[in-house]
């Protein structure tokens, strides 16, 4: 029987991070950068009216008040993208739109608010300092300074500050394309008539939703009946499309349950008892070099294993540096046998604050995984391999499910 940790090992030992690739910036959205990016020009690349307003010189306004106005001359107006040469004259000012370059000579913007909006002579009732009102050239970035580290995620903030110094493409980490093919005859789809003993697929969607969870593309196949043929014409039809392959059922050792007899001939996979609670067989290898992860059937058991082995691996591909799910200690709220020599996930609504610490209050009862309850969690509960009986008020680790 393999740990937990041996089987998370094996998991990522044969799928590494993906090679880059050099895509346009939509096509980098929630994909993770392979550079360092590094700006080449100032941002902004001049300096800048940070409202509309007036461009004046400070000295002209010094003596400037509500009761005692100072008029300027209004020589020119300038707006956002114009480069035309613009130079002020002692005693005047430009009418200036929010982010059109400065003219020379002018050291600050007048807001409209604090003039009487004068066009061709303008009445100023405050005096200014130097830089009121202004963006300076390279005040949010200067050339040369590397504004996105490799292993960022890219988002629309990132994509902002990229097409803001001028960049078209990027390096990426290409998220995974997973597919997902779920095995058993008695499977159904959600929304089609169910007869006696059918069962609705639940694990395709919950499995699809997780991969994009993840960062991966999910490719969900219509519920793979128990036949040796169909199933590998599926898996064999499906690779030419898979970074990864996920299965789901067939993982049992009665009559009907094909995988292993499917995967055998087609590539190299390992089926163990894993030392976890909810879960037993799984199974990890490759299949014409694609990696498959083999999951069970049990809608509970197989999330909980696509979070313990599954999701790591999928970060890993898509180039993430944090490959888990962010844990924090809490208190449980009541106590429970744990199975010995098993690591326990157990699913638990988690309330609190740093401040207060945590409690964690199972939302069924442990030793037994509903759907239901896996639903009301918002985190699981990891119980050591060598605890066997929780007490009320212990603390434990939680996974937390919706960081």
């Amino acid at each position: 029987m393999r740990t937990v940790a041996e089987h998370l090992s094996a998991c990522l030992d044969i799928a590494q991070a993906a090679a880059p690739l050099d895509v346009v910036l939509p096509d980098a959205v929630g994909c993770v950068l392979a550079e360092d990016v590094v700006a080449d020009i100032d941002l902004p690349a001049l300096d800048l009216a940070g409202l509309d307003g007036y461009a004046v010189r400070t000295v002209d306004l010094e003596d400037a008040s509500p009761d005692h106005p100072v008029r300027l001359d209004v020589m020119d107006a300038v707006r956002a993208g114009d480069v035309r040469p613009t130079r002020l004259v002692p005693g005047s000012a430009v009418l200036i739109d929010s982010g059109a370059p400065m003219p020379t000579g002018a050291d600050a913007v007048v807001a409209w608010t604090d003039t009487d909006r004068g066009t061709s002579q303008v009445q100023v009732r405050t005096c200014t300092t130097v830089g009121q009102n202004v963006r300076r050239r390279g005040e949010d970035v200067t050339a040369g300074t590397t504004v996105l580290p490799q292993g960022t995620r890219v988002s629309a903030r990132q994509v902002a500050l990229l097409a803001g110094v001028g960049r078209q493409r990027v390096k990426v980490r290409p998220a995974p394309r997973v597919v997902i093919v779920s095995i058993g005859d008695e499977l159904v789809e959600p929304g089609s008539p169910r007869e006696s003993g059918d069962v609705y697929d639940a694990n395709g969607h919950a499995l699809a939703s997780a991969v994009t969870d993840a960062g991966g593309q999910a490719f969900r196949v219509a519920a793979v009946p128990d036949e040796l043929r169909a199933l590998s014409e599926t898996i064999e039809d499906q690779l030419v499309r898979a970074d990864v392959l996920i299965t789901t059922g067939g993982l049992s050792v009665g009559q009907g349950d094909t995988v292993k007899d499917v995967l055998a001939p087609l590539g190299s996979v390992r089926f163990d008892a894993v030392a976890m609670s909810p879960g037993r067989q799984l199974g990890v290898g490759t299949v014409e070099g694609t990696p498959i992860f083999c999951l069970p059937g049990d809608p509970v058991g197989a999330q909980i294993a696509f979070e313990t082995f599954v999701r790591p691996v999928l970060r890993q591909i898509a180039g993430w540096a944090s490959l888990h799910r962010t844990s924090l200690p809490a208190q449980v709220s009541t106590g429970w046998h744990s199975p010995s020599g098993k690591r326990e996930f157990v699913p638990v609504h988690l309330t609190g604050s740093p401040s207060k610490g945590y409690q964690a209050e199972p939302t069924c009862e442990p030793g037994t995984y509903r759907l239901l309850g896996l639903a009301r969690a918002n985190a699981v509960v990891v119980v050591p391999e060598e605890t066997t009986t929780v007490v009320a008020g212990d603390r434990l680790h939680c996974l937390l499910l919706d960081a």
